[in-house]
């Protein structure tokens, strides 16, 4: 008979162990071991680069609770009503700035397809969506300047338009006939599909208890993943001016030609670690050497393609849909990195 007056020790869960941060710790621990004078140089390096932009990320970060509390997305839902052409067209720029994350978007375009809205204008959002949010805008902009976080944000709605009216010539074709999967509500951690043209935003939302606590929580969450992402990439972007050459840097990505414009998307995807680590990033790699045009068209094909972003798309839709989806983002990156190469002066030779 077993003796169950013992007490249980308590079983440690590796999955509660955060990976961005194990990764931050496993860093600085192989740095001690392998070159224990740079411990405190990138310590520093990364701290003092996090408290510049900490700023831009508390008001990111309260601009983020204030859309959840308020419920101000549900007025994205009203993008999906109406003619066709001006739905992809409000799609597109609803999209770029909608406050959606990878996984959050699932659940809200199952339900825009459950209710019949036109795979254009879901297309066009969906391409739209990954690239840009308020809190994305307000870090870009602080980081990488204004007018890149302008030209980003009108690239994600030119990239949406291209696609949704690109679905919409072919919609009668083969490819993009009956383009969706048998399962068109998935599970997410994001909660369960609703309806997206129900519901009244609060933008009063202090005055209700429940929208205060939704405040309170959102602020915290997207707190803690924003800064801790920011710290990641801030400890890569100090191991990056230590060990990485510019001359490297400028002999892949530098340049004024086409090529570090296509390296720059070709790279998007596999490279892309996460939105907001990638801002910090862009500004490093641009400091050594990189060209304008591939950090742009980087930074867009990631932002699409990235596997958050990607698994979002590939839940719902059928494979040949989902190829579509990759088409339009690396054609859109390539075209978004020409455009911004051109604009800022950095590209010649084409």
């Amino acid at each position: 008979m077993a003796d169950t007056t013992r007490p249980m020790r308590p079983s440690f869960d590796w999955r509660r162990i955060d990976c961005v941060i194990l990764t931050i710790a496993a860093v600085f621990v192989a740095l001690a071991f392998l070159d224990a004078d740079q411990v405190l140089p990138t310590a520093d390096f990364a701290v003092g680069a996090f408290a510049r932009t900490a700023p831009i990320l508390a008001f990111a970060v309260l601009a983020i609770g204030y859309v959840k509390a308020a419920g101000v997305e549900t007025l994205v839902g009203r993008a999906f009503q109406g003619r066709e052409v001006p739905m992809i067209l409000l799609a597109a720029t609803v999209g770029s700035l909608s406050p959606f994350c990878s996984c959050q978007v699932i659940p809200f375009i199952a339900a825009l397809l459950a209710v019949g809205a036109p795979l254009s204008a879901v297309m066009a959002f969906w391409l739209a969506s990954p690239l840009m949010d308020p809190a994305m805008f307000v870090l870009t902009g602080g980081v990488l300047g204004l007018d890149f976080a302008i030209a980003k944000t009108l690239a994600a709605v030119a990239i949406g338009i291209m696609g949704g009216f690109t679905v919409r010539a072919f919609a009668g074709g083969a490819v993009f006939a009956d383009p969706l999967k048998q399962d068109l509500a998935p599970r997410t951690c994001c909660g369960k599909v609703k309806n997206p043209f129900q519901g009244q935003p609060e933008y009063r939302f202090w005055r209700e208890p429940a929208r205060r606590g939704v405040f309170a929580r959102t602020v915290w969450e997207n707190a803690f993943f924003l800064g801790k992402w920011l710290a990641l990439a801030y400890t890569i972007e100090a191991l990056m001016v230590t060990y990485v050459p510019a001359e490297v840097i400028a002999r892949f990505m530098g340049g004024t030609g086409l090529m570090p414009i296509l390296t720059g998307a070709v790279l998007g995807a596999p490279a892309y670690l996460n939105g907001y680590a990638a801002v910090p990033l862009m500004a490093a790699l641009i400091e050594q050497g990189m060209a304008q045009g591939a950090a742009m068209s980087f930074v867009v094909a990631g932002g699409m393609s990235s596997i958050p972003a990607a698994i979002a798309v590939w839940a719902l839709v059928k494979p040949r849909v989902f190829a579509a989806y990759l088409g339009f983002a690396f054609t859109g990156a390539i075209l978004s990195g020409i455009a911004w190469g051109l604009w800022s002066g950095g590209l010649t030779g084409l």
